[in-house]
């Protein structure tokens, strides 16, 4: 299925980093009774970013209860050489990967081995990448989505900076419309609605939702503010 089928319009995508992993499923069970259709499922390596975050033993312990309730998984690797993991991110139930492009000396050859695995693939770039550069490699390597952080990847919970509207829409503005842009990083009820009018219609939301005690609340609020 192809990411124009999973999008409604714009997606608010719950990222499973910031989830209490005591109560993991109990809480994906939550959000996609509320509405979540897309999850976002950071994974880390410790060189690429600091932290080593989750892997495929958590992806495959949720799978099965997402894509049961026609619900699928972005996974976001924040990792030296992303190919290495595709294939058990696949097999783990993975649905799409976004690798960086300052991790990818050959992006293409990067893009091909996740489409070997029955995997979407999306390219995601830094703050300190040039928007325009990432639009024209992105075209290149013929990626399905384009991820604008606008944090520096790797820990959740930071402030979302302010510069990185104007990264958006040049990365929009750049690219055909049937590539989605995602925006990850600091977006929040405040703030999630100016991220969708510069063009983003993937919009990952961590403490924003796991952060609050009502997760279907927290959830809505933030849908609503698209409206």
């Amino acid at each position: 299925m192809p990411w124009s089928e999973w999008i409604r319009t714009v997606e608010v995508e719950p990222s499973l980093y910031a989830a209490d992993f005591a109560h993991l499923g109990e809480q994906v069970d939550i959000l996609l009774r509320t509405g979540a259709r897309i999850f976002h499922f950071d994974i880390g390596d410790g060189h690429f970013v600091p932290p080593v975050t989750i892997g495929p033993v958590v992806l495959q312990s949720i799978s099965e209860q997402i894509h049961k309730m026609e619900g699928v998984i972005d996974c976001h690797l924040m990792t030296e050489t992303p190919e290495k993991h595709f294939e058990a991110v696949a097999a783990a139930g993975g649905d799409s990967v976004t690798v960086h492009i300052e991790a990818c000396e050959d992006l293409p050859a990067v893009v091909h081995a996740a489409r070997e695995q029955e995997l979407h693939v999306g390219m995601a770039f830094k703050p300190e990448t040039s928007p325009a550069h990432a639009a024209q490699t992105a075209l290149s390597a013929g990626v399905d989505t384009v991820l604008c952080m606008s944090i520096e990847p790797g820990y959740s919970g930071q402030d979302f900076m302010p510069e990185a509207f104007e990264r958006i829409r040049t990365v929009r503005a750049m690219l055909p419309r049937h590539i989605p842009v995602q925006v990850d990083g600091g977006i929040g009820a405040e703030n999630i609605r100016y991220v969708h009018e510069a063009g983003a219609t993937l919009l990952v939301a961590g403490s924003a939702i796991f952060s609050r005690e009502d997760l279907p609340r927290a959830y809505r609020r933030l849908v609503q503010a698209l409206a």
